[in-house]
């Protein structure tokens, strides 16, 4: 039988646009292929500007990950000029850090990626007081009476009734390969609704310490924000006890919600603990130090690649080592200086824009030649998978004993073996797991703060090396980070006090990119081989696997006036 081509566009549900193309042969998964649609550009935005400033544009590549691009932005910049930040901006940055997680994970696992396992639709066949009795058995969050059920169900039915479902169209609600029965799905798109009230709280700690969310501030030598529990306009006393309050909130959320649903839900879908792996190489730059950023040894999340899926050996990852992190264009819509089939360091790194696809709308992709808005990163010349699955793994075999201890409590209470995490199932199943450690993580470094203020170091900026006149002529600098999605880097070259080179290689660029010129697929395209295809017409089953790693493209620019009318269109070709 002759292979079928499937087109998925867009495959993200709000996220940016993505394009996957797949050839089903005898109901498997033969190829894929994956496209970013967008261009974004913000290296050719930021060159010529100030350096203290490009954490405010980099912000802006994403809305969800907002932080994240901040911190590694004034991270390059002060690994650049030699800057080191004091230990209470670390922990402020660090307690940001864990808020982005906690709220990223659980919006991520309800309202992004839930839908691929929950059935709306057959919520409403459940009964009330068998989802309550589930619920009590499972957690000891208070909201679990038959009455409450019975009423988000009223709800999901006038909704459903009214034929306007809105954020639940396009499902593929009823699909073979949805397995779990009315109570737990009621269950679950109960605490959906809740998850959505819940997820602004906990960014609430971005705006005491940062000013705002989405986007908040960011200081190159230090935190944005002063530490006086006594003045009004400082990180005061009642600030401290709100963001305590925040952080204890969200661990209770995490702990008798989001993880109870996770363990609910995933023993329905076991099988998925063989589908879906795709690469055997694993990558993460590591982050939430303690006592300075410096010394990746002292990491929460550790610093390290694993090749072929062995836990035996962690390699080392240096940002600064130009034959280990390149970006190549083969199959991408740029061109460099040397040609197509160069690989660059960031720091040398070129955005040209080269379109040679087809106008928008297309059939299908020109997948021998260039298909995507993504470049294609490698280490080492390995295309890696990066990710709560790769950071997990990581610290797993690095002997990290609070990582291997949540490992392997979530191992025995699926009872599923450590191999079962090179999977669909395994990656959904580490974000979780790595969020019971972040909750707590976030507890500790709030600890530690009150304990520095509380012994006098009220200390949060660095003002050395901050006037352009104490830089040498030309710099260069990275900033590694952690974002949720996975591994996370910007790269400067500064001269003459401005932004000379800017290249940012982001966790979608690692999974999601083409191939390379050698036809090694990146993550997602090789996560999709051999899957199981139920429906041609209705595959849920690659939406399972892509949207496992949280998929996640640059947010879109649009221009308007004040009254929404559209003042310029680009077209790119």
């Amino acid at each position: 039988m002759a292979a079928k081509r499937i087109v998925i566009d867009p495959v993200t549900r709000i996220e940016g646009h993505l394009r996957v193309e797949i050839e089903v042969k005898d109901g498997l998964v033969a190829d894929a292929f994956s496209s970013g649609t967008m261009v974004r550009g913000l290296e050719i935005i930021l060159r010529g500007r100030d350096p203290r400033d490009a954490w405010a544009f980099a912000e802006r590549t994403c809305g969800v990950c907002t932080t994240v691009h901040a911190l590694a932005s004034v991270r390059s910049v002060e690994d650049a000029l030699g800057i080191v930040i004091p230990p209470n901006a670390e922990l402020v940055r660090n307690l940001m850090f864990c808020a982005q997680y906690m709220q990223d994970h659980v919006v991520h696992f309800y309202h992004l990626h839930a839908l691929d396992w929950v059935d709306i639709v057959s919520a409403l066949k459940a009964d009330p007081i068998k989802t309550s009795e589930i619920a009590k058995s499972i957690s000891s969050w208070p909201k679990t009476s038959p009455n409450y059920f019975a009423e988000v169900q009223k709800r999901i039915g006038n909704f459903v009734a009214s034929g306007q479902l809105g954020i639940f169209a396009k499902g593929y609600w009823g699909h073979p390969a949805m397995k779990l029965p009315p109570e737990v799905n009621l269950l679950a798109v109960t605490h959906y609704l809740e998850a959505l009230e819940w997820q602004k709280e906990i960014v609430k700690v971005h705006t005491v310490f940062g000013g705002k969310n989405p986007h908040p501030n960011y200081l190159v030598g230090g935190a944005p924000c002063s530490l006086n529990l006594d003045e009004a306009n400082a990180i005061n006393a009642e600030r401290l006890a709100l963001v305590g309050k925040l952080l204890a909130e969200a661990k209770t959320f995490v702990e008798q919600v989001y993880i109870p649903d996770l363990l609910a839900i995933a023993p329905f879908y076991t099988d998925w603990a063989s589908i879906g792996g795709g690469l055997r190489n694993y990558m993460a730059y590591g982050d939430l130090p303690k006592n300075g950023f410096g010394d990746p040894s002292k990491f929460k999340f550790p610093r390290g690649v694993l090749l072929d899926r062995d836990l035996s050996k962690v390699y080392e990852v240096d940002g600064h080592d130009p034959r280990q992190v390149t970006e190549a264009i083969s199959h991408s819509w740029y061109e460099y200086s040397d040609g197509d089939q160069a690989a660059r360091h960031p720091w040398e790194g070129e955005t040209k824009f080269n379109y040679t696809g087809p106008q928008p709308p297309y059939e299908q992709l020109n997948v021998e030649g260039k298909y995507s808005w993504l470049k294609t990163p490698r280490w080492n010349g390995h295309a890696m998978e990066v990710g709560p699955l790769a950071r997990l793994l990581v610290g797993y075999a690095s002997g990290n004993a609070e990582i291997k201890a949540v490992v392997d409590m979530g191992l025995k209470k699926l009872n599923v073996p450590v191999t079962a995490l090179f999977s669909t199932l395994g990656r959904t199943a580490a974000r979780g797991l790595e969020t019971i450690l972040v909750a707590n993580w976030a507890q500790e470094f709030y600890g530690d703060l009150l304990a520095n203020i509380k012994n006098g170091d009220t200390r949060m900026f660095n003002g050395e090396k901050w006037e352009p006149a104490t830089w040498p002529t030309k710099a260069r600098g990275v900033g590694l980070t952690e974002a949720p999605r996975g591994a996370l880097a910007h790269w400067i070259v500064i001269e003459d006090e401005k932004i000379a080179n800017y290249q940012l290689v982001v966790p979608s660029t690692w999974n999601a990119s083409p191939r390379d010129a050698k036809g090694q697929r990146s993550a997602y395209e090789a996560s999709l081989i051999g899957t199981p295809i139920a429906d041609p017409e209705k595959p849920l089953e690659v939406l399972r696997t892509i949207h496992s790693f949280d998929p996640c493209l640059a947010c879109a620019v649009h221009l308007y006036d004040p009254q929404g009318k559209t003042l310029n269109r680009i077209t790119i070709g």
